[in-house]
This record gives structure tokens, C-alpha cells and sequence, in this order.
């Protein structure tokens, strides 16, 4: 009978960790969607400074605001690590700017940065959720 709950038990966590796998892919396809349609510049870098502060959006994208613009980074992988208590300190070429394809953010190598309206911002922040969850 033990055997049978834990047999049971693995097919449970195993359909519950797919089913959220399968949610962070949807997630992943709609703003790669949501670049091409509405059709982002892509920047080499961006202007950094201690203020700055950035949002996930899932595994593979942030935004990153300064103080006066928001872009889109995304990463060459998943980053996991946006959501480690570890912290992994940053690789820069330069202290004051964050470039795309050679720096990093939590250890995670940047591959693109895009640049953001207000517009876009407040979309991609609520991208992927269903009207009315945000009460």
C-alpha cells in the first residue's frame, strides 16, 4: 500500500511540475511574440547607476528601469538565479553601462536588450495573466 502512495505521490508532483513548466514556456513564447509584433529596438547597452531596479517577467526576461527609461533584457538562458537568495555578483565592462552579449545580471549573461515605452512596460508586466487578477 506504501509503494502505491508513493508511486502515486512522484505522478502527482511530476504533472504538477510540468503543468508550471509548460506555463513559464507559454509565458516565454508570448514576449518573444510580443517583440517581434510590436516590433522593439534592440540597444547594444544601457546606462546604469545604483539606483536602478529590475522586475522578472519570467526565467529568461527582466525589465531593467533606470531612472528616466525601461528596457527588456534577455538572457542567454534561464536564470534561475533572479529568484536564488544567493546573490552572484555582476560582470561589467563597464561600471556605468550594461551591455548586451558580454555583461551580466545575477550571473546570468545578457544576450539582447530592447527598449521600452511606458506602454509597453505596463503590457509586458501584465502579460499572461487573466483580466481581473490583479484586484
Amino acid at each position: 500500500m506504501s509503494k502505491q502512495l508513493a508511486a502515486i505521490m512522484a505522478m502527482l508532483l511530476s504533472a504538477c511540475a510540468a503543468q508550471e513548466e509548460a506555463a513559464t514556456q507559454d509565458e516565454e513564447q508570448a514576449v518573444r511574440d510580443y517583440i517581434l509584433v510590436r516590433g522593439l529596438p534592440e540597444v547594444k547597452d544601457i546606462r546604469s547607476s545604483n539606483n536602478d531596479r529590475w522586475d522578472d517577467i519570467d526565467p529568461h526576461f527582466i525589465i531593467y528601469e533606470t531612472r528616466r527609461e525601461s528596457y527588456l533584457v534577455e538572457f542567454v538562458r534561464a536564470c534561475y538565479e533572479l529568484y536564488d537568495s544567493h546573490v552572484v555578483a555582476d560582470r561589467r565592462r563597464d561600471l556605468n553601462r550594461i551591455n548586451a552579449r558580454f555583461d551580466t545580471i545575477r550571473g546570468c549573461r545578457i544576450e539582447k536588450i530592447f527598449a521600452l515605452t511606458e506602454a509597453d512596460m505596463a503590457e509586458l508586466k501584465t502579460l499572461g495573466e487573466s483580466p481581473g487578477s490583479r484586484n
